[in-house]
């Protein structure tokens, strides 16, 4: 839809609505141009009236923390969505119940479950996303997943109606579900289990230290980039990338971690085409390799 209709469209209404709005900063690999619109709500009410009026005319991505997520270069041609503070609230229900929205960081739901003697969570505290990140993608590490303590989930259809959905009827798989892919999470219920803080804390701690032995960090990365794949090989993803991709494989500023093979970083001003390349040349090597096609984890983001 033409830019003048689009304004036109959204003159009377009170969000905040951002034309051309930048969004490398929005993202850890600091890669990315501009959205054609860019939307924050501050509360539901705010993106209820959103996608109403915008009523599907526009493709709509939504971003969160932007840890697992490459954007164009180019100007999105659609409509990008930051959750506002109003989704970013967590609360206790029965004791061990903890309802999150979807715009809290993983790691403070964890810190939460913690501080309210609530176990289940803590593999949370390493993953470097949002909870509707985590729920879209069935986040997880040392071998829990989102769906092990999800009870239901709170979502908003592209036309501003809301769903409340059980987690029984939702098909989970790795790093994957069956809800349809334009459903906008706004909130999600948990079932943790009566724990000592001080024990939860102290297991946060080493699986901290685990990743920390493991993985980068403090640096312009965006995590995995590829599925490890799952009854296709007895080895991880890293280790297929690592023997069939030659060491120092670069395109401009766009490097493989030479701490783990399966986390690549912009060690300057990589473009999206730069990182783009080298995420296309390590699948492709892969596959000639091994025979073995590997599955993006990351979220490309592009016309």
């Amino acid at each position: 839809m033409k830019l003048n209709l689009l304004k036109d469209l959204f003159k009377n209404f009170d969000g905040d609505v951002v034309f051309y709005e930048d969004l490398k900063k929005k993202n850890w690999f600091n890669i990315g141009g501009k959205a054609k619109i860019f939307f924050k709500p501050k509360e539901l009410k705010d993106l209820t009236e959103f996608l109403e009026i915008l009523d599907k005319r526009e493709k709509i991505h939504i971003i969160g923390a932007g840890s697992n997520t490459l954007i164009t270069d180019e100007i999105y041609d659609g409509v990008v969505i930051k959750l506002g503070k109003s989704f970013n609230r967590l609360s206790i229900l029965n004791s061990n119940i903890i309802i999150s929205g979807a715009g809290v960081l993983d790691k403070k739901l964890a810190e939460f479950a913690a501080e309210n003697s609530l176990g289940g969570f803590e593999f949370l505290s390493c993953i470097p996303g949002t909870v509707g990140g985590g729920l879209k993608m069935n986040a997880g590490c040392f071998g829990k997943e989102i769906k092990d303590i999800l009870v239901s989930v709170q979502a908003i259809d592209q036309l501003g109606k809301i769903l409340t959905i059980p987690a029984s009827t939702i098909n989970f798989d790795y790093r994957k579900n069956d809800l349809p892919d334009d459903l906008i999470f706004l909130s999600a219920s948990f079932k943790g289990e009566k724990k000592n803080s001080l024990k939860i804390l102290q297991t946060m701690t080493e699986l901290k230290a685990e990743k920390d032995k493991n993985q980068p960090s403090k640096i312009r990365t965006s995590g995995s980039t590829f599925k490890n794949p799952i009854n296709k090989s007895t080895k991880k993803v890293w280790e297929l990338i690592k023997e069939s991709v030659p060491e120092n494989t670069k395109f401009g500023d766009a490097y493989i971690s030479e701490k783990h093979s399966n986390f690549f970083v912009n060690k300057g001003k990589a473009s999206f085409d730069d990182m783009k390349k080298l995420i296309n040349f390590v699948e492709k090597s892969v596959f000639i390799k091994t025979g073995i096609k590997i599955e993006k984890e990351i979220k490309i983001l592009e016309n």
